[in-house]
């Protein structure tokens, strides 16, 4: 009965459509996300490469953590990578950046490289490639907001 009631209610004040590029028409979008997230990797990275072969369990278990932080770190890099590509940028933008595809496809390919592989030279390109993300992300925008790492 009080389903009733609701669905004669709502058809009684049909509401205007709307749309909205996501789930949820927040409008929050930036790349900082995904580039404190591939940053983080970076760090671990480094870590572990100055760990070199681990001898003793203490040794094994803080690699091990490494491990676990950089490949969740890269993975979370990826999810903002992809939310940011397919929710907010939109077919005016791709006439403008005619290889915008190209540039997420390539980063959201160096996070599961950064994942997979313990690689300096990766981890140090996916942050290149967030970084023209970055550029390009706020380029959209009209604004001028500077590109900067914590470490």
């Amino acid at each position: 009965m009080f389903k009733n009631a609701i669905a004669k209610f709502a058809a009684s004040l049909p509401a205007p459509e709307v749309s909205a590029h996501c789930d949820g028409p927040c409008g929050v979008y930036d790349p900082a996300s995904a580039r404190i997230a591939a940053e983080a990797a970076l760090s671990m990275t480094k870590k572990l490469l100055d760990l070199g072969d681990p001898s003793d369990l203490a040794t094994l278990n803080t690699q091990a953590r490494y491990i676990a932080i950089k490949e969740e770190q890269a993975h979370i890099a990826k999810t903002e990578l992809l939310v940011l590509w397919t929710d907010y940028f939109k077919p005016p933008h791709l006439e403008k950046y005619p290889d915008l595809h190209d540039k997420f496809w390539k980063a959201a390919k160096l996070c599961s490289e950064v994942k997979v592989h313990v690689s300096l030279e990766q981890a140090q390109a996916l942050m290149a490639a967030i970084e023209d993300i970055h550029n390009i992300f706020w380029a959209t925008k009209g604004r001028d907001v500077k590109y900067y790492t914590a470490s």
